[in-house]
């Protein structure tokens, strides 16, 4: 390989490089962007700690009481806000559900096959499972966030969003 052809290779790498480095940035700013637009538009306030953003976790806090209008328990009186967090990994969980996080990723059946060693030899074992669907990019997820916020907590007598948007604002008196 001549210098030439090496010093051409490298500058095309300095540009991939460089270019993803770029697009990482622009991606970052938009979901800052996003996160800022979830503030003044529904009053979602961001809650992340230093740890979480570490690694790659945002954590909001929403301005309506934490547990679901859907359920038979609305009427207990809770101070407790609805907090959601968005991870890396691809979850979005409802961080103060029943004790424990929950999933809220969209579900689906799953076929798993195992292979175990037993007296007579292998045997192979089939079962349908649930699975979760991963949110892979950040924008979607803080997205999924929001619409699962507006499907399932707004609208409600007891759960009025105050948003200058157009959907859900509808109100429900049951």
């Amino acid at each position: 390989m001549s210098l030439n052809q090496s010093i051409l290779i490298q500058i095309t790498l300095n540009l991939i490089t460089m270019s993803y480095k770029t697009w990482k940035l622009e991606q970052e700013a938009l979901e800052n962007a996003f996160a800022r637009q979830l503030l003044v538009e529904y009053n979602i306030k961001e809650v992340t700690t230093q740890r979480q953003a570490k690694n790659g976790t945002r954590e909001f806090e929403f301005p309506v009481n934490s547990t679901s209008p859907k359920t038979r328990y609305f009427n207990y009186k809770s101070n407790k806000k609805l907090r959601i967090a968005v991870f890396k990994s691809g979850y979005i969980r409802n961080q103060n559900g029943c004790g424990n996080p929950y999933q809220i990723n969209k579900t689906y059946k799953q076929e798993h096959r195992f292979t175990f060693l037993g007296e007579n030899g292998l045997y192979d074992t089939k079962s349908i499972q649930i699975a979760r669907q991963k949110v892979y990019s950040q924008i979607a997820r803080l997205n999924y966030m929001l619409e699962y916020y507006l499907n399932n907590y707004c609208g409600y007598k007891n759960n009025r969003c105050e948003y200058s948007g157009l959907r859900g604002t509808q109100s429900y008196t049951n």
